[in-house]
C-alpha cells in the first residue's frame, strides 16, 4: 500500500464516502489547500450521485486533479486538463474496469469492506495519473 492508499484508507474508514474520501485524501497528502467546509460539496457525488451513474471516487480524484492543474478557470488551460482528465479517466478504468458505479459496486465491493477496495484502487489511478502529467 503507497502513503497516499494509507490516507486514503484512514478517510473512508472514518466514515467518509468515495468522493470525500478521494478529495480530503489528495488534499492532505498533496496540501491542496482545501478547507473542511469547502469539501463538504462534493458529498453529493457518492455512489455515482446515488443513482449509480460516475463513481464518486473518479470525481473527487478528477476534483483533486482539477486544483493541482487550474490557476484560473478551466477554459483557460483547456490544453492541460483536457488530457490530464481522460488520463485520469483512463488509468480509473484500467484499475476498475468501468467508471459508473452500478458496473463497479458488483465487482469491488464486500459487505466487509464496503467500498474501501474501489477507493485504494482509485488512489492507484489517482496516483499513476498525476506521475505521467502534474508531475512532468
Amino acid at each position: 500500500m503507497t502513503e497516499f492508499q494509507t490516507v486514503v484508507e484512514k478517510y473512508y474508514t472514518s466514515g467518509y464516502n468515495c468522493s470525500e474520501t478521494l478529495i480530503r485524501a489528495a488534499n492532505e497528502y498533496y496540501h491542496l489547500d482545501l478547507h473542511d467546509e469547502d469539501m463538504k460539496m462534493i458529498a453529493g457525488f457518492g455512489g455515482g450521485m446515488f443513482v449509480g451513474s460516475t463513481c464518486g471516487a473518479l470525481v473527487g480524484s478528477v476534483a483533486a486533479l482539477s486544483k493541482m492543474v487550474i490557476k484560473t478557470k478551466a477554459h483557460d488551460q483547456l490544453d492541460e486538463i483536457r488530457p490530464y482528465t481522460q488520463k485520469c479517466v483512463r488509468n480509473f478504468k484500467e484499475e476498475l474496469g468501468n467508471m459508473d458505479c452500478a458496473h463497479v459496486k458488483p465487482i469491488h465491493h464486500t459487505k466487509e469492506t464496503k467500498c474501501l477496495n474501489t477507493c485504494l484502487l482509485a488512489a492507484k489511478a489517482l496516483e499513476k495519473t498525476i506521475l505521467e502529467t502534474v508531475g512532468e
